[in-house]
């Protein structure tokens, strides 16, 4: 009898297999070689006495698993975090919210949505002082645009959940705490759970004061729990990245409350068969994730309907998932196949999964047989009959490779409403077999928007700088926090077959006239007292203007608080367009590659003073630094305020690109939006809608085309 101690998985997400030493590695040597069928019932005992006691040492009540209005999370099978830059999700056209139409799409790719996680703020945070608050306020419509969306959701039957993040301290300083802030907008949207960004466990401050306000919402920390008492009102939880052993793990919250669900969340996986069948062999929820920080990292086909099956299973089944007495490891009939049972009253459900890259054929499981229970293979959606044996009833069942399969048995007079239907409907979706779809993942093609030619101009029209036809080698890398070096990373040129992070190509350049210095406050006040220009998204439009005009003494700063739509706008009347990327760089780079506009080496005088308090600073008058000129003479390129320059779109998000950095360096956090002073680095800015786009440490500068 094997005996197994597990006082030491406090601290881990996941516990030990067995036929495995307590703390033995996920290793890949020998495993064929372990017996889980032989020592799992002991496993399985001990671990029993583990739960009771380690229940008593977290004082655990479970009276929230029992609150009907926060139930709703033990059947939140399928979960995404969503960008509010998804074009899916907004329409920068028609500018609204087009909800339906984004779970149009997900219901026909995987089967739809139980929740939602409407994301706003990073990678975007940090630009300027708007702290995680504002970023909410400053969506399309404010709140109440929020609420629209969340309640275009509730008609959907999908639950809405909003971010919270405790790292946000080097933005604009909030006069509530951040549980307050967060429960204030919750009651405001109808939101109904709170997702806690690097949170290992919302502290109970969240929880508390959406009650009180009568709102009660779900938590869901997006790290595993650290502290187990935690689990009492955190009755949900993300789940990460799970390790490929051939022995599927075992969640180990699950395990101490099992009406606790988690949402696994795996967001860089390509191929997502191992987390699925996770989630499957656990009777738990997958992040359904895709538009990770405007990257796409699109479920495959295979995968796609792979959770659509999964979760058609685990919605029909919902109540038995939730089962006190589930057990991991039930006795399988060939090696490499792993079940779980869940009982609950007169039907049992048994989750099956092929760990084994080739097909597992014929008899699969045993199980305790009573007279006149009905079998039900809910995978392929049919009744089976047994072949009996004794006192035990003995199933075949084909599961394909790294497949899948569901037995479900039904006791005599159990109520069987609606599973003719089910079953029906899972015959239809077996029709299809899931190696018959393709695994293969790929990157999502970004197109850059055209910029028309201006009129040609035979020399450089006032306050711009004639920069000469030459060759140019246009290097230059994102600087996104994440997404390493995939592909579908930063922006696509049109000389690329996908995004990538990094890009390089010789040009011949030829001549152009660009702004020496970025666009002023009065240049702009000219324009809109000449246009009358008024756009029709006005949130945040020239925010640090008073009365219609710039504050005094900032006549010879640069504008600020313009959107894209609005840059465009001024280009347009002055004759003019924004750069292209590669006119920007070359004009302050010249062909010597240089990383700085004066040189190779970094100089504090060429650029503004850094500022690193929590408020948006002061931009610098474009004549202030000389010594930055770049070999051609254009001034205030680096360190003063972002440029905008060119535009990419792909079938969901819209992101610019922007050069040259500014002096706003928010502490405290490496998540801010990071900066890009090297002239061989950008930001991407992701778009949604010119009141949440808009940022008062963005300008803009532009060009006029050559004869």
């Amino acid at each position: 009898m094997a005996e197994f101690k597990f006082s030491h998985v406090t601290t881990q997400r996941y516990l030990p297999t067995p036929g495995k030493a307590p703390g033995w590695p996920f290793a890949e040597i020998g495993h064929w070689k372990m017996d889980v069928n032989g020592t799992a019932d002991d496993w399985v005992r001990d671990l029993l006495d583990w739960r009771r006691e380690h229940l008593v040492r977290i004082g655990y009540d479970d009276a929230n698993y029992r609150r009907p209005e926060l139930q709703w999370a033990q059947r939140n099978f399928v979960h995404a975090q969503m960008m509010v830059e998804d074009r899916f999700f907004y329409d920068p056209v028609a500018c609204d919210y087009t909800v339906d139409r984004y779970l149009d799409d997900l219901e026909a790719r995987f089967g739809g949505l139980d929740s939602v996680l409407i994301w706003y703020v990073y990678p975007n945070i940090g630009i300027d002082e708007r702290n995680q608050t504002d970023l909410a306020h400053d969506l399309p419509g404010g709140l109440a645009g929020l609420k629209r969306a969340v309640d275009a959701f509730h008609r959907r039957g999908v639950k809405v959940f909003l971010p919270t993040k405790p790292w946000d301290h080097g933005t604009r300083e909030h006069p509530q705490k951040d549980w307050h802030a967060i429960a204030d907008i919750v009651q405001a949207v109808g939101a109904d759970g709170i997702n806690g960004d690097t949170y290992n466990g919302v502290p109970r401050a969240f929880f508390d004061a959406c009650d009180v306000r009568g709102c009660p919402v779900v938590l869901q920390p997006e790290s595993t729990i650290s502290c187990e008492e935690q689990l009492i009102w955190n009755v949900q939880s993300w789940g990460k990245k799970v390790p490929p052993d051939v022995v599927p793990v075992v969640a180990k919250f699950k395990w101490l409350e099992p009406r606790h669900m988690i949402n696994l969340e795996n967001r860089w996986s390509r191929d997502r068969n191992n987390d699925l069948q996770y989630c499957f062999f656990n009777g738990v929820g997958y992040n359904a994730w895709e538009n990770v920080w405007g990257i796409w990292n699109g479920l495959t086909p295979r995968d796609a309907e792979t959770l659509r099956r999964v979760a058609a299973i685990s919605r029909f089944c919902a109540p038995l998932l939730v089962s006190q007495d589930w057990r991991p490891y039930a006795a399988t009939l060939q090696a490499g196949v792993f079940a779980s049972r869940f009982p609950g009253g007169d039907r049992s459900l048994w989750t099956l999964v092929n760990r084994h890259e080739t097909t597992a054929d014929g008899e699969q499981l045993a199980v305790p047989h009573a007279e006149g229970t009905r079998y039900f293979d809910l995978w392929n959606g049919f009744e089976v009959t047994p072949r009996l044996d004794g006192t035990e009833a003995i199933f075949s069942a084909r599961l394909e490779a790294r497949g899948f399969g569901a037995l479900l048995a039904v006791a005599t007079g159990a109520d069987a409403t609606g599973l003719p239907d089910f079953l029906a409907g899972m015959q239809a979706l077996a029709a299809v077999p899931l190696r018959s779809l393709s695994a293969q993942w790929q990157p999502l093609p970004q197109q850059m928007v055209p910029v028309a030619a201006t009129a040609p101009q035979a020399h450089a029209p006032e306050g711009m700088v004639e920069i000469p036809a030459g060759d140019f080698d246009f290097a230059v890398g994102g600087v996104e926090i994440e997404g390493q070096t995939w592909a579908g990373n930063d922006v696509q040129y049109p000389w690329e077959d996908s995004p990538r992070r990094g890009h390089r190509r010789r040009m011949a350049m030829k001549r152009f006239f660009i702004d020496r210095t970025p666009v002023t406050n009065a240049q702009f006040k000219q324009f809109i007292d000449a246009s009358g220009y008024r756009p029709a998204d006005a949130h945040h439009f020239l925010r640090h203007w008073q009365q219609g005009a710039p504050l005094a003494g900032w006549d010879d700063k640069p504008v600020t608080w313009v959107a894209l739509e609005d840059a465009r706008a001024y280009a347009a009347w002055a004759g003019k367009r924004l750069p292209r990327e590669w006119e920007w760089q070359y004009a302050a780079q010249g062909s010597d590659g240089r990383p700085y506009p004066w040189g190779s080496a970094w100089h504090a005088a060429a650029v503004p003073t850094p500022h690193t308090g929590r408020d948006t600073p002061v931009p610098a008058s474009v004549h202030a630094h000389p010594q930055g000129a770049s070999p051609f003479g254009v001034l205030d390129l680096v360190g003063n305020v972002w440029q905008w320059t060119d535009e990419f779109h792909d079938t969901h998000t819209r992101a610019a690109v922007l050069r040259g950095g500014s002096r706003y360096q928010p502490q405290t956090s490496h998540w801010y939006f990071p900066q890009a002073y090297r002239l061989d680095q950008h930001g991407k800015y992701l778009l949604m809608a010119p009141c949440k786009d808009r940022s008062g440490m963005l300008g803009f500068r532009c060009v006029v085309d050559a004869a």
